[in-house]
């Protein structure tokens, strides 16, 4: 009776085989389970070692942590698991427990829970700062996130309309085609009085501070900035380009609250006397209270909302309140998504957005061709921070100065309030699909508890003009 001996050259093939099944049975590696392929999943542990990495099928886990200890990691079958219950094919770690402690990841606002969700695509811990241009949960810079399970903060506003700039937390799939939002902030960058209106130029000044509009500026109560008088009290939320500018994303020329506002760039700091500038208007901030930052981090470039209750005197505004504006997170391996004004353009590779360093090198970008990009270019790009620097995946141009660019606002719900085609609300946003093209029906399908998707591309007067409407199978 003769044996068969294995060759020792096929040794390392079996073991590799052997050692896959074994993941396999235990519900981990496997490759491919996830649905994005390669999926990351981000936490903190509190007990662990400091870092931990490792592979698993074609999911890659990578773990960065500070403090206690952190460990990362996606299973194979699309698990972001954390903790010491890392998944068989994910990083393991030996942090904290199977929930990952507390996430900071930069950025007090996400939920801390560490866990990726492979089976949904949605597993990077994500920070998302731009302008709502939809709703149904939130669409944010393009994004879709769901808000079922998400808390909103909401100032300034009984409710977040399009246009509203915003803060989003929560997580986002690798590629950032959806996201799940565990909280939504949302606050006016200003409120006060205007002055030097120039129509043609698309510009006024409020509070020392000017305000530019282009075609996505939402327009609440109005239908355009021939509307807008010298002396009124206007609110307006926008993103702060260069010191002293802002871009407006949302226009209210009648609000109901009149105490000042003013947001920007600080500049000028002086911490003997207390003051500061933003733009032309200075600040005395002795009085104040810090919320969502130190007095001691106050520093010039830090972006701030000084609230007071009187209007500035001789320009000079006594702020009652100073607050952090929405966080950057800079955490490697965050995702980040930024809508905003470039500012300190060298090249492809190196400009800021919101104040934020970006290399766009590698991005693919869409809205405009790669030439166009420069200083006053609104821009949105979603990437991950590494360094302290935003590398961007996607970028797309919306805005070039002198040539404009494209808008679009997204609502996803039911419709209420319906009276006729031109009269109808969808997410309590009212909505004109008079002149729309339909899909899946036909104006007349229009009714009271349709599920709708409408797409426009402005806002005048506080009501959507609908290029297009699609109802829900």
């Amino acid at each position: 009776m003769s044996t068969m001996k294995t060759p020792r050259r096929l040794l390392p093939g079996l073991l590799s085989a052997c050692f896959m099944a074994l993941l396999l049975s235990c519900g981990g590696g496997g490759g491919g389970g996830s649905s994005g392929g390669s999926v990351v999943g981000l936490g903190t542990g509190t007990g662990g070692t400091p870092a931990a990495t490792g592979t698993g099928g074609d999911s890659t886990g990578t773990g960065a942590g500070t403090g206690t200890g952190s460990a990362t990691g996606t299973g194979g079958a699309g698990t972001g698991a954390t903790g010491d219950s890392g998944g068989a094919g994910g990083t393991g770690g030996t942090g904290g427990d199977a929930n990952g402690g507390t996430s900071t990841a930069g950025n007090s606002n996400t939920d801390g829970s560490g866990v990726g969700s492979g089976g949904t695509g949605v597993t990077a811990d994500a920070a998302g700062i731009g302008a709502a241009d939809g709703l149904g949960s939130i669409i944010l810079n393009g994004l879709r996130y769901d808000t079922d399970s998400a808390t909103f903060t909401i100032e300034d506003a009984t409710e977040l309309q399009i246009g509203m700039s915003a803060r989003v937390a929560g997580k986002v799939d690798a590629n950032f085609t959806s996201g799940i939002a565990n909280q939504v902030v949302s606050a006016a960058e200003l409120r006060g009085t205007v002055s030097n209106i120039d129509i043609p130029g698309g510009t006024f000044v409020l509070m020392g501070i000017s305000v530019s509009i282009d075609s996505a500026t939402v327009w609440g109560d109005a239908n355009g900035l021939a509307d807008v008088k010298a002396g009124n009290t206007v609110q307006v939320w926008g993103l702060p380009g260069a010191p002293g500018t802002l871009r407006a994303t949302r226009i209210q020329i009648s609000p109901t609250l009149t105490d000042p506002l003013a947001t920007g760039a600080v500049q000028s700091l002086d911490k003997v006397h207390k003051t500061f500038m933003l733009g032309q208007l200075t600040v005395n901030y002795s009085p104040a209270v810090f919320t969502g930052l130190d007095e001691s981090s106050l520093a010039n470039g830090v972006v701030v909302r000084a609230r007071g209750t009187t209007a500035p005197v001789g320009g000079v505004l006594t702020a009652t309140k100073v607050q952090g504006w929405y966080a950057i997170p800079m955490a490697d391996g965050v995702a980040v998504q930024l809508a905003g004004v470039i500012t300190d353009f060298v090249s492809r590779g190196s400009f800021k957005v919101l104040g934020t360093p970006v290399d766009a090198t590698t991005a693919q970008i869409t809205g405009g061709p790669v030439g166009s990009l420069g200083n006053g270019v609104k821009v949105e790009v979603d990437g991950f921070m590494s360094g302290g620097v935003l590398v961007v995946k996607k970028l797309r141009i919306r805005n070039v100065p002198g040539t404009g660019g494209p808008a679009s606002f997204t609502l996803i719900g039911a419709i209420g309030g319906f009276n006729s085609s031109s009269d109808f609300r969808v997410r309590g946003q009212p909505v004109d699909a008079s002149g729309a093209v339909f899909e899946n029906g036909t104006v007349s399908d229009l009714r009271n508890g349709r599920k709708v998707t409408v797409v426009g591309d402005r806002v005048v007067d506080g009501v959507l003009i609908a290029q297009h409407v699609a109802f829900s199978p």
